[in-house]
């Protein structure tokens, strides 16, 4: 039987309180003139959050919506609690909020309308653009996600700021959320349960697709789930996707940046990447006059690799690019469109 709901709001929540009624409050108001639900998972909290739950079931019901709550005892962690949350849905579309952030009166609308118009809804994934706050956190993450275009969301998925859709914007069809398998449930903490999904949705046919305005308020405080994660561990996660779906098929690369990035991302290569790596090239003269990067192994003691360090002039692509975007004063940005590199083919960004 096809459900009649339209849009299922995905919440997630574990001592959120603080912010928790600004979250419903503001899906409360929405401008969408469908059929939607709210779904609540609290995950073990012990503070005013279940009190606040049990407040808005009533004033969501008042307006002619429902609000669906199931709290834990116990915290089973972030993948754990959208699972729960999302299992309570009926909606054809699951739209996740997190408990500190603020939807425009419009995101569902808007966000609905989207997946409608693409080719095949049930493979929507749409994201918007966001307002930080407070204003000036995380300002080149908030600058790279906004102004992320449609031709790079497939693209720049191996860079360290994460999936390119952001996060707390999601807006997916509940079929493809099936399909990718759900949230890894398997880490209470310090996993990156976001980022595995969206690389599984993209592998079961996601049609990723951004709307250019900023539906939601995403602050940044010391409590925010991200902060818990490690930086090996997301490094980890992002090689390992770059290996599969982009240095299998290069038969050669060349390594951007022959400093402490390049030399780390060639360490952590597959010992099959790593035959493949033909040189690093960099900017640096002090680096290009080493002329050769040798690879030393401490437990065999003795020199593995000698790769070659040219300069970019002389480099040739493919490349995996480790220094970070809009950093260098817009000579990689130059160099990429002087040579015509073509994102995803001629070269993919890591750093």
């Amino acid at each position: 039987m096809t459900s009649q709901i339209d849009v299922s709001c995905v919440i997630p929540v574990k001592n959120g309180g603080v912010y928790l009624i600004e979250c419903l409050d503001s899906l409360l108001n929405q401008s969408f003139n469908g059929s939607y639900e709210i779904c609540v998972y609290d995950d073990g909290s012990t503070d005013e959050t279940w009190d606040i739950i049990v407040k808005y079931v009533e004033l969501f019901k008042a307006a002619g919506i429902e609000l669906k709550a199931v709290r834990g005892m116990t915290s089973g962690g972030v993948g754990f609690a959208k699972n729960r949350a999302a299992s309570l849905a009926e909606g054809r579309f699951l739209c996740f909020c997190d408990a500190d952030d603020v939807s425009d009166r419009h995101r569902l609308q808007l966000s609905f309308k989207s997946c409608l118009s693409l080719k095949d809804p049930r493979c929507a994934f749409v994201g918007t653009q966001c307002i930080r706050l407070p204003a000036g956190s995380t300002e080149r993450f908030v600058r790279w996600a906004n102004e992320m275009t449609e031709e790079k969301l497939y693209e720049q998925i191996f860079t360290s700021h994460g999936p390119t859709l952001l996060t707390p914007t999601w807006f997916v069809a509940r079929d493809l959320y099936e399909r990718a398998g759900r949230f890894n449930e398997e880490h209470v903490k310090g996993y990156s349960e976001d980022l595995d999904f969206y690389y599984r949705a993209i592998d079961a046919g996601a049609i990723l697709c951004k709307i250019a305005s900023p539906l939601l308020i995403y602050r940044y405080h010391p409590g925010c789930e991200t902060l818990s994660v490690s930086e090996k561990t997301i490094w980890t996660m992002r090689l390992a996707e770059a290996e599969k779906r982009k240095l299998c098929d290069w038969s050669n690369f060349t390594i951007w940046s022959a400093g402490k990035q390049g030399k780390l991302l060639y360490k952590c290569l597959s010992a099959l990447s790593k035959a493949k790596v033909r040189a690093f090239c960099d900017v640096d003269e002090r680096k290009i006059g080493r002329g050769i990067h040798e690879e030393y192994d401490e437990k065999e003691r003795r020199v593995t690799a000698r790769i070659p360090i040219v300069g970019i002039r002389n480099a040739h692509p493919p490349f995996i690019i480790c220094v970070k975007q809009d950093l260098t004063g817009g000579d990689l940005e130059r160099f990429i469109a002087e040579k015509k590199l073509r994102e995803g083919v001629d070269y993919i960004h890591f750093g």
